[in-house]
């Protein structure tokens, strides 16, 4: 049996996602240059999602995650791994991010009266339900390693487009050519508000470390895997080395609360399969996670906001080279619910 030990936190705020939808003060003194270079983003977004062929000079990977947000949305966060290889040393890179409904998108192009008013001019176009501008430096890597930042949005549950433009900074005397890239993804947002008893993605990390004090909702925006107190750094790759762990966390939604107690009572297992070809097999448990008035801190109070936040940290000596899948059985003993959620991952040497 793998010795385990629970995540270090219990109790998360709900993320805001008013904070996201507000510009920061930073984004309010763009120089001429940067309003320049965020205009040419904004012009290539418009052109690739009008079917114009999406500039690649380098390449760029996503990882997304979905919690709880406020207002009846959802919070996505996600990573973006860049390949810095193509780009000149230390590159400043601006970033646009437009995320579009389909169903917006679809009405859009279903008839050609939507662009033009009853005079034949072009209408002003409709506010996207978020858009955002980002500016930073791009840090060597060790061992050459992509280069990752995370980011985040806020919408109500549906398929979306999301489009994120990327263009390294004009510099003063510098005459090389402006690397450009435009990503797309189809992203399908879940309802973490309406569907009961449910979980937000379940997170593998790399390391999850407690801050002194809860971050402001400015600083939301360059740290959204902070949750409460504590900062999530994610692992995008599920492939993990034996000598390391298998760390996840992830959050409990819309349990029942006990009259008496007004506090949750669920449990939580955690089983893992080996896989072999196209069967598996049973690995091993470990011992279930309970969250209720004895086990909760005394201060927690779901009308407050604070959330169940649930996790493992693994080691994966014990574990032979090979693919597996975790079980993760979440029981909510008030409301006699029960949901369940698989993690794939590979051990490697």
């Amino acid at each position: 049996m793998v010795v385990l030990s629970a995540t270090a936190f219990l109790v998360g705020a709900m993320l805001s996602s008013a904070a996201l939808a507000q510009q920061s003060k930073e984004d309010k003194k763009r120089s001429k240059q940067e309003k320049k270079e965020v205009q040419q983003l904004v012009k290539l977004v418009d052109g690739v999602q009008g079917g114009q062929p999406a500039p690649a000079d380098f390449t760029v990977d996503w990882h997304n995650n979905f919690m709880k947000a406020t207002e009846g949305k959802t919070y996505v966060p996600f990573t973006l791994s860049i390949d810095a290889a193509k780009l000149a040393a230390n590159p400043s890179l601006a970033m646009y991010v437009r995320v579009v409904p389909k169903a917006a998108a679809a009405a859009a192009t279903a008839t050609d009266d939507k662009s033009k008013d009853s005079k034949g001019k072009d209408k002003k176009k409709d506010d996207y339900p978020f858009e955002d501008v980002h500016f930073f430096e791009v840090q060597p890597q060790a061992g050459g390693q992509p280069f990752q930042m995370s980011r985040a949005f806020a919408v109500p549950a549906g398929d979306y487009d999301v489009y994120i433009a990327l263009e390294q900074e004009e510099k003063k005397g510098d005459k090389s050519p402006l690397l450009t890239t435009v990503f797309h993804r189809d992203v399908t947002v879940p309802d973490m508000w309406n569907s009961g008893l449910t979980t937000s993605s379940i997170i593998l990390t790399k390391e999850v470390d407690r801050l002194s004090a809860p971050i402001t909702p400015d600083e939301q925006a360059d740290h959204p895997y902070v949750i409460g107190n504590a900062q999530i750094v994610p692992q995008t790759s599920t492939k993990l080395l034996k000598s390391g762990q298998l760390s996840l966390v992830f959050m409990i939604y819309n349990t029942g609360i006990d009259a008496t107690t007004k506090k949750p009572d669920v449990t939580v297992e955690y089983e893992f399969y080996q896989k072999t070809g196209d069967s598996e097999k049973f690995f091993n448990k470990t011992s279930p996670q309970d969250f209720n008035a004895k086990t909760l801190p005394p201060q927690f109070d779901p009308a407050a906001g604070h959330q169940l936040v649930a996790g493992q940290t693994i080691p994966l000596a014990t574990f032979p080279v090979g693919d597996y899948r975790l079980a993760i059985k979440v029981t909510d003993k008030t409301s006699g619910k029960t949901i369940t959620r698989d993690v794939n991952f590979s051990v490697v040497s």
